[in-house]
């Protein structure tokens, strides 16, 4: 079943007056908008923006006031059938470290039913042919995310979601899920997904809808994505080695993608915000030996450099 149509596109996800609170904490405040079959779009703005809420409300696994439906189901009444049309890829694999990357698959392909000659073939469409009896600790950040990509493409949803695809990898790492992400846009998936990679945003996406606050303030072309300047800094923070871990577990519980390159903890930071990330970890009970504002040049770079 499609929904109604946006242009010359069937409406694939529709987001209509989209509302969601923590507590007092208005994370999404009146979102609107939709996108078509085989369109790409990217959820672009600052921490705390409201990008994350946005994707984990489409998928239905927190309630929300408003309604979201995905080709025509409504993903409160009908979440099952909803949900059966997406694909999903976090920011990081969920999976234990010794799990095996086949297992991994076989697992989701149960939970989906997925004929088991199919899951396998999965792992071979994104690069991962002979990894089936790796562990999962030892897959690189870039295979990590390809497996992601292949338990998400189980099923063959035509609409794909991703929350910060790549802000955990290297150039090369980046690049290799870009370049696969593309190519199912070419072959006709729809694709939604939170980016902070100005790149990544112009190499995929069709249409960018600018968040500030919850709120969209913006829905430009990817080439006018720098024409409103950067609205954020990448802020390096250094903990205690033994801390690292829970400091970025941390900072994710809050919503902060964060990067660890060996030299600190990189996460962005909005303007008039940059104490946040500092008092998060206070709170959490972890020390902050060090912090500071890399300079614009190396965020838009992306390449953290010590």
């Amino acid at each position: 079943m499609q929904g109604g149509k946006k242009g010359s596109l069937h409406v694939m996800i529709s987001v209509s007056h989209l509302r969601k609170r923590f507590g007092r904490i208005r994370a999404v405040d009146g979102v609107s908008f939709e996108v078509g079959t085989g369109e790409a779009v990217a959820l672009w703005g600052a921490n705390g923006a409201g990008k994350t809420t946005i994707i984990r409300c489409v998928l239905g696994v927190v309630r929300f006031d408003g309604r979201i439906s995905v080709g025509g189901h409504d993903v409160l009444r009908r979440g099952k059938s909803a949900r059966h049309l997406l694909g999903y890829v976090p920011q990081e694999l969920a999976f234990h470290d010794e799990m095996r990357a086949g297992a991994a698959i076989r697992l989701v392909a149960s939970l989906r039913a997925t004929p088991l000659a199919d899951a396998m073939t999965a792992l071979e469409r994104v690069g991962l042919e002979g990894c089936a009896g790796r562990r999962v600790r030892e897959l690189s950040g870039g295979m990590k995310q390809r497996l992601a990509l292949a338990l998400a493409l189980l099923a063959d949803p035509p609409a794909i979601l991703l929350d910060e695809p790549t802000s955990n990898l290297d150039r090369s790492g980046r690049d290799d899920v870009v370049r696969m992400l593309v190519e199912l846009k070419r072959a006709g998936k729809t694709v939604l997904f939170a980016s902070h990679r100005p790149e990544e945003v112009a190499a995929l996406a069709d249409r960018v809808l600018v968040l500030e606050r919850g709120r969209i303030v913006d829905n430009r072309s990817p080439d006018r994505l720098g024409a409103a300047g950067p609205s954020f800094r990448t802020m390096r923070l250094r903990v205690p080695h033994a801390q690292n871990d829970a400091a970025a577990t941390a900072l994710r519980a809050e919503g902060l993608p964060v990067e660890n390159n060996g030299h600190g903890l990189c996460v962005n930071v909005a303007h008039g915000a940059k104490a946040g990330p500092i008092r998060i970890l206070v709170g959490a009970g972890i020390d902050v030996d060090d912090f500071e504002l890399l300079p614009l040049s190396d965020a838009h770079d992306q390449e953290i450099l010590p």
